[in-house]
């Protein structure tokens, strides 16, 4: 694939056990978890939304549209009156490139205590 196409991505099954903690909460944890690699970036962690704790997170307005991915939707995330904005974003109608994450979430690690890959 030439620059010109867009940068490489993989995505590939994660062997570890992921945990994603905010304010001492989990917030998602994970056998599941799906890495996705994108050019030179640091690798993404999705992680399916059966295995994440959905009713600590409301839909955001906050949108954005990679041209490589899709648009992407996000939410926010309430734990022991920490609030964290835009903490997690979902590709609910990904480009077939990278379909498997789809009905997946990834969480910014700025925003997050830890994301965690345990043994």
């Amino acid at each position: 694939m030439s620059e010109r196409d867009g940068p490489f991505m993989a995505i590939e099954p994660n062997p570890h056990q992921v945990r994603v903690l905010l304010g001492g909460v989990i917030l998602a944890e994970s056998k599941r978890a799906l890495t996705l690699r994108e050019g030179g970036r640091p690798p993404v962690l999705y992680i399916p939304r059966a295995d994440v704790v959905m009713g600590l997170f409301e839909p955001s307005p906050h949108v954005t549209t990679c041209p490589h991915k899709g648009e992407a939707s996000y939410f926010s995330a309430m734990a022991h009156g920490i609030e964290a904005k835009n903490v997690a974003w979902s590709y609910e109608n990904p480009l077939p490139e990278v379909a498997d994450i789809m009905g997946y979430l990834a969480f910014d690690p700025r925003k997050v205590d830890a994301i965690e890959e345990l043994n």
